[in-house]
């Protein structure tokens, strides 16, 4: 009697076992299940795959049936995968790689995505029912499996789609755009037959963006682009009840109007900063403004910066691979809108970045004054350059040199440059102002100090008071259009925030420690050049008498197309900066100025 009880209890004991392991099974596998009459379309295919990440990365895991290092193992998985959907949307190409793969697992293997059912998400066996986003991503995809992250420059080099766009017969002025049209042509050149994974590659790409993704420019995001933005155009949803059957445009003159049909929406605004030009892919659409919102709630929240709210309307941070990215919302703004600028590191040398005739005598002066160790000023509008230049310009500064950078954000990333170099970089937070963090870099051994912009007044302010007293130079960004604007703005500044009371005293202040403006532009068809090198010249006694503090003169002039020179350096700036140099690059500089000057012209 006794051994039947205990043969029973063994045996439930062995089902309760068999049980646990069952369930644990389940809790490890279980995935939702494709229902039998469920068409493979994108929305399906899309709720699929966030049910199933979502079991995957929230499951129970228990050791019951599983040995130590299987356990360990799935544990690892887990913790991957987890840390793998987080930081996807920071711009890590890595974890969007390892996310895709785990989707593309899912459709095949557990979904069931198929030759026969695949084209039910996209016809593509039925090209003329095909819409203007897939022919898109279809092209891109073939060129990107060609090109890589240059498809897009070379898609738009191809077919020239960076060429200015008239607007009407007898319009002087013109716009950049790539059209549905433009598409459709390219996709008739360019289609070939796609072989099954070329076809789920696209899929998954398509589910990706809309899941974890930022919509329609989550690929065109991790191109060799300068930049990418939407919502900065095209009319509100809600305004769009009030617009007229025809809606003016602003071309009276020439009877150029546009029926309602035909007038962008804000969903339709996306835009990419390519070369210099701000081109609109007029054929891309969020599809609604809760999939615009929806990517400008994600794509800023790299190492977590706070939230973006009614409160706090803009946010500006860096993303994983170094890009900028500003975003707003209302009631700040108009409408929901990002802002992502790209830097090409490995493009930021002087030799890459200032090209054509007589480009070397540019190169070497703006090395020289760096080694010279000149208090710079980067000018320009925005876009024209300024940040990359800099960048270029802190490889010609001495390597024992201390650097100090102070940042808005992010984005000057010199220690990925140049990695072996004493370089520590402070930006904003919400709790620690630009003035606090300059404040502090007194503190902290620099030589050099950095500034990626000089963008308020009290900035400027502490940026004359530490380049007279706490660093051996400066070098900064500004966005002056002309070299007396820089100064007088500079001088306001110092005015408006009491360090000064008197105009004169503060202009000699400013006059006294700049000492030259390299001035960039970029001309209509998005070429970008130094425009100019000024010098600065302070004149006390003009200033005493009741003119200007300063005088100027170019250096370095484009003229025609070409660089050529204006005038010599000063013998004042050629003596302080010899001083600064070691003797050989003292004896190339003289040179220098011999062969562009002449020997009389030698301090």
């Amino acid at each position: 009697m006794n051994l039947f009880l205990l043969m029973m209890l063994s045996v439930c004991c062995i089902v309760v076992l068999f049980i646990k392991i069952k369930n644990n099974q389940k809790m490890i596998v279980a995935l939702p299940q494709k229902g039998r009459n469920e068409e493979a379309t994108l929305e399906h295919l899309t709720e699929y795959v966030k049910q199933a990440l979502h079991e995957l990365s929230h499951s129970q895991l228990a050791d019951v049936g599983l040995h130590e290092e299987e356990y360990i193992r799935k544990l690892n998985q887990r913790a991957e995968m987890r840390r793998a959907l987080k930081e996807c949307i920071s711009g890590s190409l890595n974890d969007k790689h390892y996310v895709k793969k785990l989707i593309t697992d899912l459709l095949i293997h557990s979904y069931g995505l198929t030759e026969k059912n695949i084209n039910e998400s996209i016809p593509f066996d039925r090209l003329d029912q095909l819409d203007i986003q897939d022919r898109f991503e279809i092209i891109f995809y073939i060129y990107q499996q060609q090109f890589g992250s240059e498809a897009l420059s070379k898609l738009i080099d191809t077919y020239d789609l960076a060429e200015l766009r008239k607007v009407a017969e007898h319009d002087s002025g013109g716009y950049y755009a790539i059209s549905a049209e433009d598409i459709e042509y390219i996709f008739e050149c360019e289609y070939r037959e796609l072989l099954f994974l070329d076809k789920v590659n696209i899929i998954v790409q398509r589910v990706y963006q809309h899941y974890k993704g930022f919509s329609v420019v989550d690929d065109i995001r991790d191109q060799q682009i300068d930049g990418v933005s939407a919502g900065v155009s095209g009319v509100l949803g809600h305004e769009m009840n009030h617009i007229p059957e025809v809606s003016f445009q602003g071309y009276q003159d020439f009877g150029e109007y546009e029926l309602e049909s035909e007038i962008n929406r804000n969903t339709e605004s996306v835009w990419i900063f390519y070369k210099g030009k701000s081109i609109h892919l007029s054929f891309l659409s969020f599809g609604s403004e809760r999939e615009l919102r929806r990517v400008c709630q994600n794509i800023y929240k790299y190492n977590h910066p706070g939230q973006l709210s009614e409160s706090k309307g803009y946010k500006v941070n860096e993303m994983k691979d170094g890009s900028r990215v500003v975003v707003v919302r209302p009631p700040f703004s108009e409408s929901w809108a990002f802002f992502v600028r790209k830097f090409d590191l490995p493009s930021a040398t002087l030799p890459k970045l200032i090209t054509g005739t007589n480009s070397e005598m540019v190169i070497e002066l703006i090395s020289y004054l760096m080694k010279g160790c000149r208090i710079t000023s980067v000018t320009g509008a925005q876009g024209s350059g300024k940040t990359t230049l800099l960048m270029a310009m802190i490889e010609h500064i001495y390597p024992y040199h201390t650097l100090r950078v102070q940042e808005m954000a992010f984005e000057l990333h010199l220690r990925k440059l140049y990695s072996k170099r004493n370089i520590l970089t402070f930006r904003e937070t919400d709790h620690i102002s630009g003035q606090q963090g300059l404040d502090l870099q007194k503190k902290t051994d620099g030589t050099v100090n950095i500034l990626g912009e000089v963008a308020s007044d009290e900035v400027a302010a502490w940026m004359i008071q530490m380049s007279q007293v706490a660093s051996l130079f400066t070098v900064f960004t500004h966005h002056a259009k002309t070299f007396p604007d820089l100064i007088f703005a500079l001088r306001n500044s110092l005015l408006k925030v009491g360090m000064f009371r008197h105009e004169h005293i503060a202009e000699e202040q400013v006059a006294s420690v700049l000492n030259f403006d390299i001035h960039l532009k970029k001309d209509a068809d998005g070429r970008r050049y130094v425009e100019r090198i000024t010098e600065c010249i302070p004149d006390l006694k003009s200033s005493r008498s009741g003119g200007e503090a300063f005088t100027y003169r170019n250096i370095i002039e484009f003229r025609s197309g070409m660089y050529c020179w204006a005038a010599p350096i000063s013998p004042m700036n050629q003596r302080e900066m010899i001083s600064q140099m070691s003797k050989e690059d003292a004896s190339k500089f003289e040179q220098y100025v011999v062969s562009y000057w002449g020997s009389e012209h030698v301090s």
